[in-house]
């Protein structure tokens, strides 16, 4: 299997479990190309030509032609230059490390992460918030994420794997896609009474488990063990966090309970304000999980050895 084959593979499968359905997003790609079609010639040396069929800005193969032969893969949830020399180390350890795939964004994709917000809103109106109120929120917190990595220097970890000759890639949101999608449909099949059901449904899950070993357990973070769960929203997709703002809308909307990878603190005053039950799940845990659960469809049938680290650990499903 190619480079090329493993990024194309988990684009698609991010698609197939993208929240906003697979017609939502042919309907964006469509109106990238008429956009890209619109442009100036100048405009489109610059403009990003992978956008027109891959809609995650946070996914990208960040170094290599795509054609290298993969057989073998050091993978990691973070993938900075520390991970790239562990993997340089591997290799003169006699260990085959053929490329290097990230979860988290590096390179361009870091840059861009931002682009991939947008789908919050589309995601949000699934749930029946109004798409104007929906998008008016989001915008001032996409410009604000926008601004913040405007002078972060993120090509150290491109640098470094062009520097050791290491095929690089990383796989943000396609594998968010997976957990979200994963977490929902068991939620919405089996429809948990109260925030303790959820908790036990979580501890389920190998990677949870797991988790819990390193004292990282999923946890109530707003509400009670007893509290009634009602309708259930797993937040686990669109690059990061959304407005604080939007869990006055969330209430008003019917949405009880949220399932997060994550919370700020201002987040959480915000959704205590609206008296909305959050249930942090777990951020490199619930990574790990969508991570795993991609790989399972990525590499079915197929022999590629994957090495954890920096936070994964394989675990492979078979009957998925």
């Amino acid at each position: 299997m190619t480079l090329s084959e493993v990024y194309k593979r988990a684009v698609r499968h991010g698609i197939e479990n993208d929240p906003r359905g697979e017609a939502a997003v042919a309907r964006y790609l469509e109106e990238r190309n008429k956009h890209f079609e619109g442009l100036k010639e100048k405009e489109k040396d610059l403009f990003d030509r992978e956008s027109l069929s891959n809609p995650y800005s946070d996914t990208r193969i960040l170094n290599g032609s795509g054609d290298e032969e993969i057989t073998s893969a050091l993978v990691g949830i973070d993938i900075e230059t520390p991970e790239i020399l562990l993997a340089d180390n591997l290799k003169t350890k006699g260990k085959k490390i053929d490329a290097v795939i990230a979860h988290h964004p590096e390179g361009m994709s870091y840059t861009q992460l931002y682009d991939v917000m947008s789908m919050q809103a589309d995601v949000l109106s699934t749930f029946g918030v109004p798409i104007n109120v929906a998008e008016g929120l989001m915008e001032d917190r996409v410009n604000e994420v926008k601004r913040k990595l405007m002078p972060v220097n993120t090509t150290r970890a491109v640098d470094a794997a062009r520097l050791l000759d290491f095929p690089f890639m990383c796989v943000h949101t396609p594998a968010d896609n997976m957990v979200a999608a994963y977490l929902q449909g068991l939620f919405d099949k089996n429809r948990p009474y109260a925030l303790s059901n959820i908790i036990d449904m979580l501890m389920e899950i190998e990677e949870y488990k797991d988790a819990a070993k390193g004292y990282c357990a999923p946890t109530i973070l707003l509400g009670g063990p007893q509290r009634k769960a009602g309708r259930v929203f797993v937040d686990m997709t669109g690059g990061t966090e959304g407005s604080k703002d939007l869990f006055q809308v969330f209430s008003s909307s019917g949405i009880n309970t949220i399932v997060g990878m994550h919370l700020s603190e201002e987040h959480k005053k915000e959704a205590g304000k609206h008296h909305i039950n959050v249930i942090i799940a777990g951020h490199i845990s619930s990574d790990n999980l969508g991570m795993n659960l991609l790989f399972d469809k990525i590499f079915a049938g197929s022999t590629v050895e994957l090495t954890g680290c920096s936070g994964f650990r394989r675990i492979p499903r078979h009957a998925i």
